[in-house]
């Protein structure tokens, strides 16, 4: 098979709108007079130095934030009077315990009832006896009995009192001393608790405090990214007003090639032109130009060409014509374009003088 090959070039250029052109040069040239004026300004120099000199100076926060997280970190102080309060229990257990355990109650030994006791008693006696007297019959039978009766009933109601009184004095002291282990216990487990809260809270402390720590050289990083990021923030400002306006005007140029390889049925006849394939599917015009040239032959042939077998691909059977003879639908080889018609070969078999042998 020949092929053949082609080169295009092609250049074109477009300019902006003819009476824009002078503001546009207008706005051209103010960009580049701004352009030597984009790096940083005298005011924003100094801001960036006073930056620069207070990073370097550092934090003057960062000792107390440092001490504040440092104490946090041991408690806080949240259990200072630990130690107080502990013993502000046992003096209270001291003074209250012998009171507490004490289980004898009996109320000859409390300290006093013997001299109340023996008050009432010589009170007692002395009426007794002298109503007796009186009557002239002291130290009889019936006085004894009379004085032992008043003593009973006047010193059992004392004696009786006085033990319960014992009992509820220790009961009341062994309940208050479990109440003062309990606030005691409490209040310490409380300061525990806040010493844990307050270390928990000087790890975030700690936290700020490294934070204070690199705040100085943070703000020298920062105050020179100032320094280099504003003339880049100026010029990237007016390269989006300046290459719009550079690109309003425009030259281009290009070369294509391109090869055209031909189909077995135009290398068969020769026929360069017959077949063509574009956007529009499959043209014969050409062919049939130069077939009409050379009369009916050339018409017939090329007809006979055109239902040539060889000539064709993807050749499937899809009906019969009335008198039997098969219908196929097929592509010529090289093509993309699918036709519906009739086998040479088949024709050739009932009417040959359709049919014209080439080559």
């Amino acid at each position: 098979m020949g092929s053949s090959s082609s080169t295009t070039t092609q250049q074109s250029q477009s300019s902006p709108w003819a009476p824009a052109m002078p503001a546009v040069n207008g706005l051209f040239g103010q960009l580049q007079g701004l352009i030597p004026n984009v790096g940083v300004t005298s005011p924003e120099q100094g801001a960036i130095n006073q930056l620069t000199a207070n990073g370097q100076a550092g934090n003057p926060y960062a000792s107390s934030i440092g001490g504040v997280a440092n104490s946090l970190l041991n408690g806080g102080g949240a259990t200072n009077e630990a130690g107080r309060v502990n013993q502000n229990y046992q003096n209270y257990y001291a003074a209250t315990n012998p009171l507490a355990s004490n289980t004898n109650y009996d109320p000859m030994q409390t300290p006093g009832i013997g001299d109340q006791l023996q008050a009432l008693k010589d009170s007692i006696t002395t009426g007794v006896n002298g109503q007796f007297a009186a009557a002239g019959r002291d130290m009889s039978g019936y006085n004894q009995k009379a004085l032992g009766q008043g003593l009973t009933a006047g010193l059992a109601p004392v004696i009786t009192a006085q033990y319960n009184q014992n009992v509820q004095n220790q009961q009341g002291a062994a309940n208050n001393l479990y109440n003062a282990g309990n606030t005691t216990t409490s209040a310490l487990t409380g300061m525990n608790t806040q010493a844990n809260a307050n270390k928990v809270a000087g790890i975030g402390a700690a936290g700020e405090a490294n934070t204070a720590q690199n705040w100085g050289p943070q703000q020298v990083i920062t105050a020179q990214e100032l320094a280099k990021s504003i003339p880049s923030s100026n010029l990237g400002l007016l390269a989006q007003i300046g290459i719009p306006l550079a690109a309003l005007g425009t030259n281009s140029s290009g070369t294509s090639n391109s090869q055209n390889t031909p189909s077995l049925l135009q290398d068969i006849t020769g026929i360069g032109g017959l077949f063509s394939s574009g956007a529009g599917g499959t043209s014969a015009a050409a062919g049939m130009g130069q077939a009409a040239a050379g009369g009916a032959s050339g018409i017939m042939g090329m007809l006979g060409l055109l239902s040539d077998r060889r000539a064709k691909e993807d050749i499937e059977q899809v009906g019969t014509l009335f008198d039997g003879t098969p219908v196929y639908r097929y592509r010529y080889i090289g093509l993309p374009t699918v036709h519906i018609g009739l086998m040479a070969d088949d024709v050739e078999k009932d009417k040959p003088e359709a049919v014209m042998e080439i080559g």
